[in-house]
Formats: structure tokens, sequence, C-alpha cells
């Protein structure tokens, strides 16, 4: 059933009842702590699967923006599903709400991270571990703020609805099959230390960005192989 608009101006849901702002809040910041930190584990996940390349789709494989971006939107999706089962009936345009805030996200992180390599490169040099999440976080919050909006808006039809799966659907392609097909753009260029290497992809070589295993146990793997 449609949601419509009551006697006294509310949008209402379509379970018939007013959107609770508050419910949708809940689930929002919910969701940015969620994706905010699982994000920032599975930049970590390549190396701690020893490199496994059925962990490629979800894991970054190097230092790109797009593979960066590859992290938040998996947790994402997850969430996604997790609160249409609880609260499709409680909200309005779901899946268009979170198509436009998995495109709200790698945007505001783009726009945001580039910014701030801008101001601090000139002045420090480098950048920050904390800074790098920091301009994550912007764009998480970002997509929250956007699907709030959304979702607390009146009804906008089935059509936007498909749409949004669509969208989703072509995201979640584009990050699937990135890291080996990757398009020769800077987005795409490995960007260890803030500049930019020519690699591409899967690179041929870790050693120099190993953070759990040290560089010499890795030899001795290898030497015992």
């Amino acid at each position: 059933m449609p949601a419509h608009t009551g006697t006294n101006s509310e949008t209402l849901a379509p379970d018939g009842a007013p959107i609770s702002r508050r419910l949708i809040l809940a689930w929002e910041a919910g969701i940015f702590l969620w994706v905010t930190v699982a994000a920032s584990a599975l930049h970590y996940a390549y190396e701690l699967s020893g490199f496994a390349l059925w962990i490629t789709p979800f894991a970054a494989v190097n230092e790109s923006s797009i593979e960066h971006l590859k992290l938040f939107f998996w947790p994402a999706l997850i969430a996604a599903f997790v609160q249409h089962a609880y609260a499709r009936q409680r909200v309005n345009n779901f899946w268009w709400a979170k198509a436009m805030a998995m495109i709200a996200l790698p945007f505001f992180v783009l726009l945001s991270f580039y910014a701030y390599v801008v101001i601090v490169l000139p002045i420090h040099g480098k950048g920050t571990l904390w800074g790098a999440i920091g301009t994550g976080a912007i764009g998480v919050l970002a997509g929250n703020v956007v699907a709030y909006r959304i979702m607390t808006a009146p009804p906008l039809g089935r059509a936007r609805e498909a749409i949004g799966l669509a969208l989703i659907g072509l995201l979640g392609v584009h990050y699937v099959t990135v890291t080996h097909l990757t398009p020769r753009h800077f987005l795409y260029e490995d960007f260890l230390g803030y500049t930019y290497s020519g690699q591409f992809g899967i690179l041929e070589d870790y050693t120099d960005r190993l953070v759990f295993v040290r560089p010499e146990a890795n030899e001795t793997l290898e030497e015992a192989e």
C-alpha cells in the first residue's frame, strides 16, 4: 500500500504509520559506526588473507582512491540489507535512498580527501592515518544524511526503487571487477605515501607495505616453501 499524507500533514510510511525520524536517525548512526569501522578493518584484509585472490573484490589491493572506496561499499551494502529486513515498512524510498547514499559517500570521500591532500602536503609534506580516516568518515556521514533525507520524504514511486537497485548492482559489478580490469586513470593508480607510483591493480611486490608480517619473516616463509 503506498504511503500517503494524513490530516496532520505527516508523511506516512508504507505500514501506514507516521515515519519515525528518531528510528531512522538511530539506524543511520549505527550504520555510520559500522561502515567506518568495517572499512578500516578491510584495509588490511588482503594482507591478513595471505594475499588471497578471493578477497580482492572486497579488500584494497593497493593505495589507490578507488580501492579505498571499495572498502566502504560492501559494509554499506550489508548494512542496507539488514536495515531493509527490519525497517523497510517504516521508511519511504528505501533502495533509492541507499543508492543515492552509496553514490554520495564516494563523492564526498574523494572531495574531502583531495582537499585534505592539497592543504596538508604543502604544510607537512605527508598525511596522517587519522587524517585519512577522517576524510572517510566525512563521506560516510554524507551518505547517512542523504539516506535520512530521502527515507523521510514522501514516496517517489516504484520506478525510483528499481533504478536504485540497478545503480547499486552496477556499483557492485564495478568494485568486483575493477581490481583486475583497471582503468588507467589517476583515481585507480596506486598512491602510496601520497605519491602516484604508476602501478594499478594487484602489485608485484608488497614487501615495502606489510603491516602485520615483517618483511624478513615473509622472506623466510617464501624460502621454506
